[in-house]
């Protein structure tokens, strides 16, 4: 099942050479990816913003209740651990 995760940003990358390629650190239960957030640039991403990720990708930004809610939802429906192996298997230009 592909599955949409609740990820908080831990840092906001500056790559400065490719200003359409915009990328955050996420962290989803002590699990850290950099994920591209290209989609919701505009909404103006922080430290601390929670977001959903799909496929390595932020597809909205979302209150903290929220992806508490949702990291719940995830647990009682026993889809957390697929969700972490899911975030797991991101990555954009590391190495493994």
């Amino acid at each position: 099942m592909c599955l949409a995760i609740p990820g908080k940003i831990v840092e906001v990358l500056n790559l400065g050479e490719n200003p359409f390629m915009h990328f955050a650190v996420v962290e989803v239960s002590s699990v850290r990816r950099k994920i591209n957030i290209e989609l919701i640039q505009e909404e103006g991403i922080h430290p601390g913003d929670w977001v959903l990720v799909h496929v390595g990708f932020a597809l909205a930004k979302i209150s903290e209740s929220e992806a508490r809610e949702q990291l719940q939802m995830l647990a009682i429906l026993g889809e957390q651990q697929q969700a972490l192996q899911e975030l797991e298997g991101y990555r954009f230009g590391e190495e493994e």
